[in-house]
């Protein structure tokens, strides 16, 4: 089946996604998203604008010597040449014709205001400059779509003009005109109306593009697929400009899960969950944990009600089974957890706990009193199995003991302040006393910790802290409040996360640092 020919998943996250505040790609980094979003199994991939930008310039250079793409075509993104100049003599035309790409989606103005107010030229002059830059490209043998910005504005102030500007691009050989939801303000039903009399009217090949500045640009995709779009553009993790575009993978997922449309090659959605993160690692932009989907938390059970129905059957609080995208269910222990909850998430732990109904209760009825003083364990699963150990096992794994820990912070005036942690501890029947120093007591305290049970357990030596979160609560208490630390510890193959709490910040570390510990020998030895 040609995927590409029956219908059209094409990523935009390498040009528009990338206009997304905060994010700044080099050309490794899009090199390797590319790769990633082939994995995907996208028909094409939008690598940015040869010729008004040198980083997309050489992208397109590297990428026809790097990449080996066994799914995805790239296409080159430009603007139709300027007005009174030929397009066989227009520079950045030049540069999409010689970028290699061997599709070119031409971004052109169907809205009546923004031709003659940005382009500052009249309405003949836009709709030649159309036809004549997509005859130009396909007769250099280039597969031209176009990208109608401001498409359903320009609609609803003069319609005749933007169908006419689609008309004019599809009899000069755009094999799709992508109708463009620039600012985002579009609703489903607005959406589907529009996309019905373009169809009806034009019988070109209608593409939709949307941004998500009302919520509704995953929406509004399935809108205009279901009123007959053939072709539907977005970025990985709904990347982009204000809001972002439309997120692909839920389009996708949606319309494979829940319309029964393929529109990737088999098998490959399941790579979904892996590839958004991934991505999200490359540009340094943290997963959302809500995103539908792919997201930590889309497949995240809290409440006891759902524990006690998902034990019986996962279906009765799940929309889907999370593998079909390559997700995975997760019990989350807190103060609203019932039996069920500890059950199932002892049993995600490894533990049978289904035969013993007061061990399950003295659980439950210990994590709700810890929370209720301040603890958190849904983000803390790492703390939570090593209280599970203790009351299944009877004592809490220990592999030091503490004998006494301070640290004291000097500074003055001319200098940064420098902390001086002491940690006095046994391991292995040795007493070590160890100092260590930091750019804060906490790092102070981590340094001597590690350095003190480094020298009985060396594999110490692997752990990072990697990730650090200070919660303050009963914010009224001012400077007396409870304190809460999440601390997150890698031995480099994976992590893990505790909580520490406290009367203050150094007391509440401390504690997770303990525990980050503990929960690491405790993998490498058990």
């Amino acid at each position: 089946m040609d995927l590409q020919g029956s219908f059209h998943v094409y990523d935009t996250t390498l040009r528009d996604g990338a206009q997304q505040e905060g994010l700044n790609l080099s050309v490794a980094d899009k090199l390797t998203i590319a790769r990633q979003l082939d994995g995907l199994g996208v028909g094409y991939i939008e690598g940015g604008w040869p010729g008004a930008n040198p980083k997309d310039t050489e992208f397109f250079r590297r990428a026809s010597q790097e990449l080996d793409l066994r799914h995805a075509r790239l296409a080159a993104f430009g603007a139709t040449r300027r007005a009174g100049v030929a397009a066989a003599d227009d520079p950045l035309v030049a540069a999409l014709r010689d970028s290699g790409a061997s599709v070119v989606t031409l971004v052109a103005k169907s809205h009546e205001r923004h031709v003659e107010l940005a382009l500052r030229t009249t309405l003949e002059e836009n709709l030649a400059m159309v036809r004549d830059t997509i005859t130009h490209l396909r007769e250099s043998g280039q597969t031209v779509f176009l990208d109608a910005e401001h498409f359903f504005d320009g609609y609803r102030s003069n319609r005749d003009y933007a169908l006419e500007v689609l008309r004019t691009a599809a009899e000069a050989g755009a094999e799709v005109v992508a109708l463009c939801d620039t600012n985002g303000g579009m609703l489903p039903d607005w959406v589907g109306d529009v996309v019905h009399d373009v169809i009806e009217t034009t019988g070109a090949r209608v593409g939709i593009h949307c941004h998500n500045d009302t919520g509704c640009a995953v929406a509004n995709t399935l809108a205009a697929v279901d009123a007959g779009a053939t072709h539907v553009q977005g970025t990985i993790n709904g990347y982009g400009e204000r809001t972002g575009n439309a997120d692909l993978v839920s389009v996708v997922a949606n319309l494979e899960l829940k319309l029964d449309r393929t529109v990737l090659p088999p098998g490959l959605l399941g790579e979904a969950t892996r590839i958004a993160h991934a991505v999200a690692e490359v540009t340094n932009v943290p997963p959302a944990s809500r995103q539908p989907y792919v997201g930590t938390s889309a497949f995240a059970h809290k409440a006891g009600l759902h524990a006690s129905a998902i034990k019986v059957d996962p279906d009765l609080y799940q929309h889907m089974d999370p593998t079909g995208v390559g997700n995975d269910m997760r019990l989350l222990v807190s103060d609203m957890a019932g039996r069920a909850s500890i059950e199932l998430k002892g049993r995600e732990l490894g533990f049978d706990l289904s035969g013993d109904r007061e061990l399950v209760t003295r659980v439950t009825d210990r994590v709700k009193r810890l929370e209720q003083g301040g603890y958190t364990f849904e983000a803390a699963d790492a703390s939570f199995e090593l209280l599970l150990v203790e009351e299944v096992e009877g004592v809490r794994p220990s592999y030091f003991d503490i004998e006494s820990w301070r640290v004291i912070t000097e500074t003055s005036p001319a200098a940064e302040a420098v902390s001086e942690a002491t940690v006095k501890l046994r391991a292995e029947g040795v007493r070590y006393v160890v100092t260590g120093e930091g750019n804060g007591p906490v790092n102070a305290l981590d340094a001597a910790l590690r350095s003190a049970i480094g020298q009985a357990f060396p594999e110490v030596a692997k752990f990072e802290l990697i990730d650090y979160k200070v919660r303050i609560l009963d914010q009224g208490h001012g400077t007396d409040a409870i304190t809460r630390v999440l601390i997150e510890t890698t031995d480099g193959e994976s992590s893990w996360v505790t909580v520490g709490v406290g009367h203050n910040v150094i007391e509440a570390s401390w504690g997770a640092l303990v525990d980050g510990l503990t929960f690491g020998l405790r993998r490498h030895h058990r």
